[in-house]
This record gives structure tokens, C-alpha cells and sequence, in this order.
């Protein structure tokens, strides 16, 4: 029996929701974070501007967990992916790109652009990459592009499986994983997975407002890394790896948003990554639990701690969704083009804990409750509830 009705108009109460960032990424940012961008403008070339570049560099290596040289960029998680894509792989050389969701295929398309002579290698939306299917495409390669947690799908491709199947076939493959939604979120071992380099930004995991790439090179793959790459001159790595070694950068970086990272670092490497890793998974698990009991299970049969991707009950569309979701104040995504009404998906990322959770899977009751599905009060929260004791 359901005591769920759907509302004819928005709650009395409504303006009095705090406004949330639900989606995943850009995602909510801690008060000491913010604190950090309303100091008086530092300049990048002082001593302590470099000390603060070491620092995050330094932070960011600690939470891989293994010892990659980072390179900060000035862009989004895209321009690093260029930037690392360029410095380590030469004009005209063989591409793969394994994709099956919006953002994977973005690193196709860049290679095709580029030039490189790219081989695809694809599964439909949703569905996770075949290891094998990878490896085998993979021989004679020159460098592998392969997305770790698939935003758009709500899938975490097997990362360790794809890269040591693909290096057993080609042990001088070059491997660049998007790790966007899954650096500082997921299990993430590179060295021991056999990943070369690591690339992110800073909206997702590590909860800093938008506006920083991240190329974490292995030490094997620094030896590797072209000089001077024609097509390359911002987003030269080679070149911003040894000045940021040396602590400087051939740029101006976004010096602000350094300090504000810095402190967002701080709270993430203040447990065990294994302990990080962990909550991350039951929080997601929490709000996957949430949508099943409401009619809305997840999308991919592998799932990513970075965020829920959740399939609407028959009637319901993913903007459908998302649209009462926003009359609340909370800011969800609807599915990436073509798939806007399949799915909607919501996140913890960010600065949130595991009541937030909670909070998310009473959030979806009430926009369920709008929207006409019948389900009994409190189904969501008590499944989220277990999820996070499991």
C-alpha cells in the first residue's frame, strides 16, 4: 500500500530547501575549500605560491597511492587527457580506444582529429568492455585510451583486467586511462595494474571547483614522453613535468583554485585510501539501493562508486526526473545525449558523507511521489539505510 500521491503544485516549503549539487561534477565544495579563493590574490612566482605547487602535487600523488609525478593543468579533465595524449604519442602512431559511453568516445574522437590512425573498439551504452575484445585489438599498438568510470553509464570498466590483458598482448603499449569520476573515488592501483598514466580534474573526487586538469605520469612512461610535440604547445607535459618539478610552471596556472585544492586534499588523505575507497562504493551503493526499491535500478551490471546511474520506472523519463529534482532545488542530470530519458543520474561526490546519502534517497521519494509512482514511504531511505551497514 502506498500513502505516495503525486502533487499537483510545488510545496509551500519548497523555498526553503537548501540548494544541493547532486550531480556528478561539478560537485559541492567544503567551506574551508571556498575560504581558500577569497584570500588576497597570491602570485604564482613567490615562495610560497611554489611551496603551495609542490604541495598539491605532492597531495595529489598520495592519494593514487603510488609514486606518478603529477602535472596540475589550467583546463578541465579534457585538456589534460589532450595534453597526455600528445606527449606521449607520436604523430600518425596506432591508437585504440575502448568506449562504450559518451565520455570514452570523446577520446576517439580526439585521436581521429589528431591524426593517429585509431581503431575502435566499442560496446553499446551501459554495457561494460570485454577484456579480451581490448587486448586482442590492441597488438601492435602504439597507445590505448580507455575510460575507468563511464559518467555517462554509471559503468566502472575493469581497469586492471583490460590493462594487464592488453600489456600481456603488447608489453610496450602505452595505456592512458580517464580516471575523471574514478581518481580519489574508486580502487585505483596503476602501477600494479600496469596503467601509465592517470588523467582527472578537479570538480569530481577531489571536491575543488572547476578549472584543474591532472596527468599523473608513471616513472617508466616519463622516459617515453616526447620533446617538443608538434602539435602541443600549452599542453606540452613534457615540458609543464620539468618546470613543475622544478616548481614553476612555463604558464600562468590558476593559483587560486592550487591553494583551494591543497585543502580539499587534506580531507581526503586524512583516512586510509582503502578506507576512502570503501565509502565512496557504500554511498553510491546507497543510492543505487534507493532507486531499485523505487523502481529505478542501475543502469550497468558493473557499477561505479562515482554515481548512480538509475533507469526510470516505465511512464517516467530520465529528464522527467531530473526536471522535479530541480523544482526542489537539487541539481541531478538526466542521461547524456541520445540517452536523456533512459536515465538520470545522481551523485555523491564531492563534499558529502554518507548521511547524505540518506538525504538523496529521501529526496527521490518525494520527487517519485510527484511524479505519480506508487511505492510505500520510506521504502528508499530504509534501503539506503541497509546499503550503508551492508
Amino acid at each position: 500500500m502506498s500513502d505516495a500521491s503525486p502533487t499537483q503544485h510545488t510545496p509551500d516549503h519548497t523555498p526553503l530547501n537548501r540548494a544541493r549539487l547532486i550531480a556528478p561534477g561539478p560537485v559541492e565544495v567544503a567551506p574551508d575549500v571556498l575560504a581558500q579563493l577569497a584570500q588576497p590574490q597570491m602570485h604564482h612566482r613567490a615562495q610560497a605560491g611554489i611551496d603551495k605547487l609542490m604541495e598539491a602535487r605532492a597531495k595529489l600523488s598520495q592519494l593514487l597511492g603510488d609514486p606518478y609525478d603529477a602535472v596540475i593543468t589550467t583546463s578541465s579533465g579534457t585538456g589534460a587527457f589532450e595534453g597526455a595524449l600528445l606527449s606521449t604519442t607520436p604523430a600518425g602512431a596506432r591508437v585504440v580506444n575502448a568506449q562504450a559511453g559518451k565520455f570514452s568516445e570523446r577520446w576517439g574522437e580526439m585521436a581521429q582529429r589528431f591524426g593517429y590512425d585509431t581503431d575502435i573498439v566499442a560496446r553499446p551504452w551501459g554495457e561494460v568492455l570485454d577484456p579480451q575484445e581490448v587486448a586482442d585489438t590492441a597488438r601492435g599498438a602504439h597507445t590505448l585510451l580507455i575510460t575507468h568510470s563511464e559518467t555517462s553509464t554509471g559503468a566502472l570498466h575493469d581497469l586492471q583486467a583490460i590493462a594487464q590483458a592488453a600489456r600481456a598482448q603488447n608489453p610496450d603499449l602505452i595505456v592512458i586511462a580517464d580516471c575523471i569520476t574514478s581518481y580519489g573515488v574508486a580502487e585505483l592501483r596503476p602501477a600494479a595494474w600496469g596503467v601509465d598514466v592517470i588523467v582527472s580534474g578537479s570538480q569530481k573526487g577531489t571536491a575543488t571547483p572547476p578549472g584543474l586538469g591532472f596527468v599523473l605520469f608513471s616513472p617508466e612512461v616519463q622516459q617515453r614522453m616526447i620533446r617538443n610535440p608538434g602539435n602541443a604547445f600549452y599542453l606540452d607535459m613534457t615540458r609543464e613535468l620539468a618546470g613543475q618539478k622544478a616548481g614553476s610552471t612555463p604558464q600562468t596556472p590558476a593559483i587560486n583554485l592550487i591553494y583551494a585544492l591543497s585543502t580539499a586534499l587534506d580531507r581526503l588523505l586524512s583516512v586510509p585510501l582503502e578506507v576512502l575507497w570503501a565509502e565512496q562504493r557504500r554511498k553510491t551503493d546507497a543510492l543505487i539501493a534507493a532507486g531499485t526499491a523505487l523502481g529505478a535500478p542501475a543502469w550497468a551490471p558493473r557499477t561505479s562508486p562515482a554515481v548512480a546511474v538509475l533507469t526510470p520506472p516505465a511512464g517516467v523519463t530520465g529528464r522527467q526526473v531530473a526536471a522535479q529534482l530541480a523544482d526542489m532545488g537539487q541539481r541531478a542530470l538526466p542521461g547524456q545525449a541520445p540517452h536523456e530519458d533512459t536515465v538520470f543520474r545522481v551523485s555523491t561526490m564531492g563534499y558529502a558523507d554518507r548521511y547524505d546519502a540518506l538525504g538523496i534517497a529521501g529526496i527521490l521519494e518525494d520527487a517519485f511521489a510527484a511524479l505519480g509512482v506508487s511505492f510505500e514511504r520510506g521504502v528508499a531511505v530504509n534501503a539506503a539505510w541497509q546499503a550503508l551497514n551492508r
